[in-house]
C-alpha cells in the first residue's frame, strides 16, 4: 500500500464579530487487492492472492487494486450579529478519481461533489434557563461518470459499458435545546429529507438521463437528560433514521443500475448513565439501544465474483455499549511512573435478521452478517518522566456470520498491540512512536466479503508486524 496525505486547516478573525474558517485535503491512495480467498486456501498460505478459477486470471495476474486520488475543501463563515444571534454558512466540495483492476473487469469513476450548509442560531440564557434554537438547511450534489472496461492483465481492454449518475440530497433541519438550572437538558428537533438521482447511459446505448425519486421523509428526534447528581447523569433519546442507497450501491460493480434499491429507515431508542467518581479519577459511560430497521441494504455476490445489493427485510439491532476510563495513578510530577491509566470498552450487539426472505430460504432469525456479537477492548498506558509513554491494548472480538444464511463464520480472535514513544510538551509538539501490531502473531481476518460466491470470504490481515512514525502539531 501507498498513502500520500496532506491536510491543512487555517482560521481569519476578521472583525470582532466575523470569522472565517477553511480546510483543504489532498489524498492519493494506492494498494493491490489480493481477493478473497476460502477457509481452506487461507489455511494453506494466507499471504496468497485470489487464484485463477475456470476462464477468470487470478488477482495477480490481473494487477487487481485501488488507485483513489480525492481533493476536498471547504470554507466556513460564522457571523455573530449579537450575544444571542449567529448566522453559519459552508460550502464544500470534492473532486475523487478512482481506478479498480478488477478479476472480471477495469472501472473507472470520476466524481465530483459539491454541497451546502447553513443555518441560523438564536439562544437565551437567564440565572436558571438557558436555550438554543437552530434553522437551516443542507444540499449537496455529486455527479458520476463510471465506466467499465476489459482487464487484459493490469491494462485497459475494450469498453463494456459507461453510466453518468446524479445524486442531490437535501434536508431543511431545525433543533431546539432548553436546560434547566444544569440539571435537566431537553432536546426536540426534525428534518425533512428529499432525495432523488438521475442515470443515464453512454455504451453499449446512449440513454437520457431519467430520474428515480423516493418520497419526502421526516427524520423527528427527542432526547431528555437528567443531572442527579454531580457524579451521575441519566439521558434517553427516541430518533428515526433515513439512509438512501448511495451511488456505489445503486450501480454497483455488475455494471447495473438497480433503480428498485430502497432507502433504509427506522426507529432507534436508546438510555443510559454517565458517572464519574473517585476524585474524578473514574469516567464511566453505558448506554442499551434497540433498533428497528426496514429495507436494510445488504451485499450480494454473483458466480463472476461481481456485487450487488438488495433489500432484505428489516432487522432488529439491540445492544449495549460501556466506556470506562479509570486512572489507577492520577498525571504527577515526580516518580518514575508518572501517571497510569486504564481504559476498556464493551460492545454487545445482539443483531438478527427479520421478515427476510430470499426466493424460498427465510433467513429471519439469523445473526446479522458481517457483525460480531461481542467485541471487548482494553488498554493500559503508563506516562514516564520526560515525556517517555507505553501503551498496551488487547482486543476480543467473537465469531462473525460470513454469510445471511449463517453457514458460515469467521473464527473469534484476540489482538494485541504495544506502542511506545516520546512527546515533547509545549505549543509545538513533536512526537515520535513505534511499535507492534498483532503481538500475539494470530491468523484472522478482516474486510470479510460477505454472502461471496463460491466460499470466498476470507481476506488475511497481516500477522505480528511493526511500525514507526514521527507527528507534529505546530500550535498557535
Amino acid at each position: 500500500m501507498q498513502r500520500s496525505y496532506i491536510h491543512t486547516a487555517h482560521s481569519w478573525n476578521y472583525s470582532p464579530k466575523g470569522q472565517l474558517r477553511g480546510i483543504l485535503m489532498y489524498s492519493d491512495l494506492n494498494y493491490r487487492t489480493p481477493g478473497g480467498l476460502t477457509a481452506a486456501q487461507m489455511a494453506a498460505n494466507p499471504q496468497a492472492a485470489r487464484p485463477p478459477a475456470g476462464p477468470n486470471p487470478g488477482a495477480v495476474q490481473q494487477h487487481a487494486g485501488i488507485y483513489n486520488t480525492t481533493f476536498m475543501g471547504g470554507l466556513l463563515n460564522e457571523t455573530k450579529f449579537s450575544d444571542n444571534l449567529k448566522h453559519v454558512i459552508s460550502v464544500f466540495g470534492m473532486h475523487t478519481d478512482f481506478k479498480n483492476p478488477f478479476l472480471t473487469n477495469y472501472e473507472v469513476r470520476s466524481e465530483n461533489s459539491l454541497g451546502l450548509r447553513t443555518f441560523l442560531e438564536l439562544s437565551g440564557e437567564k440565572s436558571t434557563m438557558n436555550w438554543r434554537w437552530d434553522l437551516g438547511l443542507e444540499a449537496q450534489q455529486t455527479r458520476s461518470d463510471i465506466t467499465n472496461y476489459g482487464n487484459n492483465l493490469g491494462v485497459r481492454g475494450a469498453i463494456q459499458s459507461s453510466d453518468r449518475l446524479h445524486a442531490n440530497q437535501s434536508f431543511g433541519f431545525t433543533h431546539f435545546t432548553f436546560d434547566f438550572n444544569q440539571k435537566l437538558l431537553a432536546e426536540a428537533a426534525a428534518s425533512l429529507n428529499f432525495y432523488n438521482y438521475k442515470y443515464g447511459s453512454l455504451y453499449p446505448s446512449v440513454v437520457a438521463l431519467q430520474k428515480q425519486r423516493f418520497d419526502p421523509k421526516i427524520m423527528p428526534r427527542l432526547a431528555l437528560s437528567y443531572q442527579f447528581t454531580n457524579n451521575f447523569a441519566w439521558r434517553a433519546s427516541a430518533s428515526k433514521g433515513y439512509s438512501p442507497p448511495t451511488i456505489a450501491e445503486v450501480r454497483a460493480s455488475n455494471n447495473v443500475v438497480n433503480t428498485d434499491l430502497q432507502p433504509e429507515n427506522g426507529w432507534n431508542y436508546e438510555t443510559g448513565f454517565r458517572f464519574s467518581g473517585i476524585q474524578n479519577r473514574l469516567w464511566l459511560d453505558a448506554v442499551v439501544f434497540n433498533y428497528r430497521l426496514q429495507d436494510a441494504i445488504v451485499r450480494r455476490v454473483d458466480a463472476t465474483d461481481t456485487e450487488y445489493f438488495i433489500n432484505a427485510g428489516g432487522t432488529r439491532q439491540t445492544g449495549f455499549e460501556s466506556q470506562l476510563i479509570f486512572w489507577l495513578m492520577k498525571p504527577h510530577n515526580s516518580g518514575f511512573i508518572r501517571g497510569l491509566q486504564l481504559r476498556n470498552s464493551y460492545t454487545l450487539s445482539d443483531f438478527k435478521f427479520s421478515n427476510y426472505k430470499n426466493a424460498a430460504a427465510d433467513y429471519s432469525g439469523n445473526p446479522l452478517t458481517g457483525v460480531p456479537k461481542t467485541v471487548l477492548v482494553s488498554s493500559l498506558e503508563i506516562q514516564m518522566p520526560m515525556g517517555l509513554y507505553l501503551f498496551a491494548q488487547h482486543n476480543f472480538t467473537s465469531k462473525i456470520s460470513l454469510n445471511d444464511a449463517n453457514t458460515a463464520n469467521a473464527n473469534a480472535y484476540h489482538l494485541g498491540q504495544l506502542k511506545a514513544g516520546w512527546k515533547t510538551p509545549g505549543k509545538t509538539k513533536l512526537e515520535i512512536y513505534g511499535g507492534v501490531d498483532n503481538f500475539f502473531n494470530v491468523n484472522y481476518s478482516l474486510g470479510n466479503d460477505l454472502n461471496a460466491f463460491g466460499s470466498r470470504y476470507f481476506n488475511p490481515s497481516p500477522k505480528r508486524n511493526y511500525y514507526f512514525g514521527i507527528a507534529t502539531n505546530i500550535g498557535k
